[in-house]
């Protein structure tokens, strides 16, 4: 079967993750692993995998463009701002790991399928893949009126890179929890627990819909079938108890386990970040494949 060639720019933990999922992809073809540091972790696995590692940056890459048609950047909000404008104008495809905001917000169980032909996909945040749907399996039963989600992953799992996109975090989400979820105001807040043991990522969704709109049964069974659409491509995303409904309040409680490709299992919040960027580029690559064909 044909394959589409993709490139990750960023040797930290998320671009070493993504390496190790698309390795066993049908339709994604990794032949490269963009860095600045030659004895990055990262670096060092692409070279023993077999990828082309190159250690200065975007612009060692763009020397070499034909390597990679789909590049996922997994630096940072700052650093994207800059690279989106190069890679553009090179004619790349682009799966932004950062909250940089600059292209169409995406989550793949929810609106993936209008955003083939963006040239920039944005995933938003951790907290937004994993919340976001279910706000979205709300709204498409009962009108959300306000939405709020509450992200608590291990102090563990966040790097520097996590650390310094906090503001960043927290507006993206919000406004990802009105433009994709459907809320009419929505509002993201982020806590890094300290525990040892690390906990796995857990998030909570409250949700209060418009009154006398409420369908408990089917908002329950939206729930659920969103909980299912996850779980295919992040099987460890699951609901921790059925949904609390109290009046017109919903509340939700989620977990997400890492699959531990690269890595740690509690490091979920990771890991969803990962997950979603390879089904994005997944499907990118079958409208492309499939566009060859006609």
């Amino acid at each position: 079967m044909a394959k589409v060639k993709v490139a990750i720019l960023g040797s930290g933990n998320i671009g070493t993750d993504l390496m190790m999922k698309l390795g066993r992809s049908d339709v994604l073809e990794l032949t490269s692993v963009i860095g600045i540091d030659p004895e990055s972790e990262g670096l060092k696995r692409a070279r023993e995998l077999g990828y082309t590692a190159i250690d200065t940056g975007i612009e060692g890459f763009l020397e070499r463009p034909e390597l990679a048609d789909i590049v996922f950047d997994a630096t940072s909000a700052k650093a994207h701002i800059r690279h989106a404008k190069l890679l553009k104008k090179a004619g790349k495809k682009v799966i932004d790991m950062t909250p940089a905001a600059r292209g169409p917000f995406v989550v793949p169980a929810v609106n993936m399928g209008t955003n083939l032909d963006a040239d920039n996909i944005n995933l938003i945040t951790c907290g937004g893949q994993a919340t976001i749907p279910m706000v979205h399996a709300v709204n498409r039963v009962s009108p959300v009126e306000y939405a709020e989600i509450v992200a608590t992953i291990s102090s563990r799992s966040a790097g520097p890179g996590t650390r310094a996109n906090i503001d960043e975090f927290t507006e993206t989400t919000s406004r990802g929890i009105v433009e994709i979820g459907g809320a009419k105001k929505g509002k993201a807040i982020i806590i890094l627990n300290p525990a040892e043991p690390p906990i796995l990522m857990r998030n909570t969704v409250y949700a209060l819909v418009e009154e006398g709109t409420m369908d408990e049964a089917k908002i329950v069974e939206s729930i659920k079938q969103m909980e299912k659409n996850v779980q295919s491509y992040v099987p460890g995303y699951r609901l921790r108890t059925d949904p609390i409904i109290d009046g017109n309040k919903i509340t939700i409680f989620l977990e997400v386990e890492g699959a531990g490709d690269y890595l740690p299992k509690y490091s979920g919040n990771l890991d969803i970040m990962t997950a979603a960027g390879v089904k994005v580029a997944e499907e990118f690559a079958k409208n492309q494949l499939a566009k060859q064909l006609v």
